[in-house]
């Protein structure tokens, strides 16, 4: 299979998957949000950031680093002996136990990030947090929920490395049903029988989830470690230079791969969660439970289409990038997908930024009714509308620089995370505390902050690229003239129609035909960039080949 054929059937089970999880929450959410108040769902957020933090800095820099380990090169020196107990790490096996016992790390660091993590939250928090029913025995398990989804980690990396893109699919899938019935079932009972359990029914739901991803994935692939020359289990290799393996466990170059990375990962992480952690530190939980619904309906988009996009394009760029074979025939086809994925970006940011702001506030009253929208969730909801494409485009390009940069050019990238941090910390301060924008407020520094890390990374890609003899043309990723004068056109009319608003269901109807008739003229105005795409997507053969074992 061709590494762009790969990458593509990948992000296509990753987004039907996306669409499952994210549909089934969304869904669990309208149910929830009809018995939930602000401050709760401000607390249930403040846990959820509790449980991504564990797992993001236990797991992600070990994740990146799997995956930029080059295909295995057989030995042209004699076949020595392989030692009895020992895995052979020339073999395909081999370099699957290899990323495997990688994999263990993160289990080992996640046992002390939950608990110290944890503390850190229960020293910090506010009163008001600690005297919910339930508090501590919900951070507990959520804890513990963290822990059991970490040791599916050596599961994780062989369906990554071998491109099981369905056995990902059906474990997560599952786990997502548990989670959300389970959830669900529970808030339900409790509120029927007159019972405040605080947060615990999501708690409990992730404990649900957490299981289920254990056993689905144990299972499915216990056969598949069995006959092919790996075990699930941390194991010693045998490798003909010694120095490649620490203790004949660890590959010596991923783990000083995984080192440069952890602290470039962690800047990423805060700045990722950072609008999180602010609205912690500088706001009310009812803020904070209002900036989470809009978030969660915001990024709904995001996370169901452009995170398997992310995540398959890393693999691809890194299948591509990660070793010299065929290196100028595999940096101009990793340049030409970059390019391609840019454009459709931003065709989408023209779409969201002309239709979303003005009936994203409609469409949340109607599916939360006004109760939501009078603590200023529609206009924190249009604002993200703003917000959403940035985010987009600065997650293809930081997968392309994670793919192809040096440990040097990665410090040199977390340097100028930690510069944007402060600035993102210092906007922050001046939105919230300052202008007293609220949770808009959030919404405007991450915009600062992700078009920084947008310029930067551009930046660098274009250096890269040029000093290998390829090249990214940026004004071939600007959509076409009419794209945006059907884009400016949308808003002027969408401006005018929403003075008639009445906050009914109607306000809704008296977008479509404009939405509708805006999308048909951008589907026309990129009509041959569109086929440029399909062609790119579904041509066989013209394209290199990825080990996958």
């Amino acid at each position: 299979m061709s590494a762009l054929s790969a990458s593509a059937t990948g992000a296509s089970y990753l987004i039907l998957l996306q669409f499952l999880s994210r549909g089934l929450t969304f869904g669990v959410n309208q149910v929830l949000l009809r018995f939930l108040s602000p401050s709760l769902l401000g607390i249930s957020t403040q846990l959820e950031l509790y449980v991504i933090s564990v797992l993001y800095f236990a797991r992600e820099s070990f994740r990146i680093a799997v995956q930029r380990q080059p295909a295995v090169q057989q030995s042209e020196s004699p076949k020595e002996k392989v030692p009895q107990g020992l895995i052979d790490s020339q073999t395909p096996g081999g370099r699957t136990q290899s990323v495997v016992n990688i994999a263990y790390l993160s289990i080992y660091l996640g046992l002390p990030l939950a608990y110290g993590l944890g503390r850190v939250y229960i020293l910090s928090t506010v009163p008001e947090v600690l005297d919910t029913p339930y508090f501590r025995e919900s951070l507990n398990l959520y804890g513990v929920a963290a822990f059991w989804e970490l040791l599916t980690e050596p599961c994780f990396v062989v369906v990554q490395q071998k491109l099981l893109y369905k056995i990902r699919a059906a474990a997560e899938s599952a786990a997502t049903i548990v989670r959300c019935g389970l959830t669900a079932a529970i808030a339900i009972y409790a509120t029927r029988n007159g019972k405040d359990l605080g947060v615990l029914p999501f708690a409990l739901g992730q404990m649900g989830y957490s299981f289920i991803l254990l056993v689905v994935y144990y299972w499915r692939l216990w056969n598949i470690s069995a006959y092919g020359g790996f075990s699930l289990s941390a194991q010693p290799l045998f490798s003909r230079d010694p120095s490649l393996y620490v203790l004949k466990y660890w590959s010596r170059p991923v783990l000083s791969l995984a080192t440069s990375l952890y602290i470039q990962t962690g800047i990423k992480h805060v700045l990722t969660q950072g609008d999180a952690l602010l609205m912690a530190t500088f706001s009310t939980l009812a803020d904070q439970g209002v900036y989470a619904v809009a978030s969660n309906y915001g990024g709904l988009v995001a996370r169901m289409l452009f995170q398997p996009i992310e995540e398959s394009s890393r693999n691809l760029f890194s299948a591509l990038l990660s070793s010299s074979k065929l290196e100028k025939q595999n940096m101009d086809i990793a340049a030409s997908t970059l390019a391609t994925l840019l454009r459709f970006y931003l065709v989408f940011c023209t779409i969201a930024v002309a239709i979303g702001p003005t009936i994203a506030p409609s469409l949340l009253a109607l599916i939360l009714g006004s109760r939501w929208t009078q603590y200023g969730a529609g206009a924190v909801l249009a604002s993200y509308c703003y917000y959403i494409p940035l985010l987009a485009l600065n997650g293809v390009t930081e997968a392309f620089i994670s793919s192809v940069a040096t440990s040097a050019e990665l410090r040199i990238q977390s340097l100028w995370m930690f510069v944007f941090s402060g600035i993102f910390a210092a906007s922050g301060f001046v939105f919230l505390q300052v202008l007293g924008w609220g949770a808009q407020g959030i919404v405007a520094a991450n915009a600062c902050n992700m078009l920084l890390r947008i310029a930067w990374s551009m930046r660098f890609i274009k250096a890269h690229l040029k000093s290998r003899g390829a090249n990214l043309d940026l004004w071939g990723m600007i959509p076409s003239y009419g794209t945006f004068a059907a884009a400016g056109a949308a808003t002027a009319t969408m401006s005018g129609t929403s003075r008639t608003f009445d906050g009914t269901s109607w306000d809704l109807l008296k977008c479509t035909p404009i939405a509708g008739s805006t999308l048909l003229l951008i589907f026309y105005f990129e009509r041959d960039f569109l086929m440029q795409c399909y062609r790119l997507l579904f041509a066989k053969g013209n394209t290199p080949k990825v080990e996958s074992s």
